[in-house]
């Protein structure tokens, strides 16, 4: 709608996980070393945190995307269910359809099929998204088990959890699962300047080539935003579609008023 207007070449402000708009601030680039750290060597299991709309979801798209094709990846975005469905839904999500008669039948079948990748030279990746929904404590006990299945020199699953901050909390009340994590990365907020940065980096990777912010604009905008990107993407897409309606050379303090 206000692309032409601004001369963009597609919209910088989509609440979409888009590898490509991943802004590489400091703590984006370790917590994507660490998350490919977990799995080049093998870890077992890593958890990354962070509050809502701080771009973990974005963060492990990118992780998917740096992996080549020896890897078997399974992705879980809403890990609403009981010890055999979660066994069954792992299953699903890595191609093996069916229905089983039981969790041990579901567990066997999982154990064989990541040790078929092993022996093929493949990783096995289990990503569990939204992991702070888990609310059963067989699946807890489940990812126990998974993490348990290893050769003498490596683990068959790499596991990787994503969730709110209250997934540590949770996982705490499960000491032999907390133990077996061995990486812990938490996503904060960004400050003011990774904020400014942020939403000028979104822009040029969007085709543009002008500041379309005042510096005056881009201060509100992280006042308003406490700088949570999901909340800057929100604040700067309707600033930019008011913006093409009135005609403005540059997003100012009053537009963003006008729009908040």
């Amino acid at each position: 709608m206000y692309l032409e207007y601004w001369g963009l070449t597609e919209k910088p402000f989509e609440n979409t996980p888009n590898p490509r708009f991943l802004y590489p601030s400091e703590q984006h680039r370790e917590g994507l070393r660490k998350l490919l750290y977990a799995i080049s060597e093998e870890k077992g299991c890593a958890l990354l945190t962070g509050e809502y709309g701080c771009g973990k979801t974005h963060l492990i798209r990118t992780v998917v995307k740096n992996l080549g094709a020896d890897y078997e990846i399974a992705i879980i975005n809403c890990p609403m269910f009981d010890g055999k469905e979660f066994l069954e839904e792992i299953l699903h999500q890595f191609g093996r359809g069916g229905e089983r008669a039981s969790r041990i039948e579901c567990f066997r079948e999982l154990s064989e099929f990541l040790y078929e990748n092993v022996q093929q030279e493949r990783t096995n990746i289990l990503i569990i998204d939204e992991a702070q929904i888990i609310d059963d404590p067989e699946v807890y006990e489940e990812l126990r088990l998974l993490l348990n299945i290893q050769l003498e020199d490596r683990f068959l699953l790499n596991i990787q959890l994503v969730g709110q901050p209250e997934l540590v909390e949770h996982i705490k009340k499960y000491p032999q699962l907390d133990q077996r994590i061995a990486i812990k990365f938490h996503l904060s907020r960004f400050e003011r300047d990774d904020t400014v940065n942020y939403i000028k980096y979104r822009l040029e990777r969007a085709g543009s080539d002008q500041q379309m912010f005042s510096d005056a604009a881009l201060f509100l905008i992280f006042k308003i935003s406490q700088g949570v990107p999901r909340r800057i993407n929100n604040i700067c897409d309707l600033c930019l579609m008011e913006g093409a309606q009135q005609k403005v050379k540059n997003i100012t303090e009053e537009i963003i008023k006008r729009v908040f």
